[in-house]
């Protein structure tokens, strides 16, 4: 049913995508799919790393750390954009259509008072794109 499986990945928070990565490798196993887990970031120096390459490095090791604890095949993809806050989500829908992604398990947070004002980043995806979107809580 599923070929291609994209799991967004912020290394500054990997800590809250570990569920979502989980139910990707379950599904992937399952039907024998690729998962690319995918990670925005811009040019300048950020708190995770400084500078693309070696953000790239970073979420290499952190997709063959989780392939082998999971016993599926992760790749790392890093996609770079002039200002991930603003252009995440299209960002993130423009790579997976570009690699005919067909789902994407993305997690999520609790929601808070900001959501009333704000939509989440799950849910813009989920809304805006012809993807399949699982959001993990």
């Amino acid at each position: 049913m599923f070929t291609k499986i994209m799991v967004p990945v912020d290394l500054a928070h990997a800590a809250t995508v570990e569920k979502a990565i989980q139910i990707a490798a379950d599904l992937a196993r399952l039907h024998n799919a690729e998962i690319f887990l995918v990670g925005v970031t811009d040019t300048a120096p950020g708190s995770v790393a400084h500078d693309p390459h070696e953000y790239q490095q970073k979420l290499e090791k952190f997709a063959a750390d989780h392939s082998s604890r999971h016993g599926c095949s992760m790749a790392a993809k890093v996609v770079i954009c002039n200002d991930p806050a603003a252009e995440l989500d299209e960002a993130l829908e423009d790579y997976g259509k570009e690699i005919n992604v067909d789902l994407v398990v993305m997690a999520s947070h609790l929601p808070g008072f900001m959501d009333h004002l704000f939509h989440s980043r799950a849910g813009h995806l989920a809304t805006h794109t012809d993807i399949s979107v699982f959001i993990v809580r």
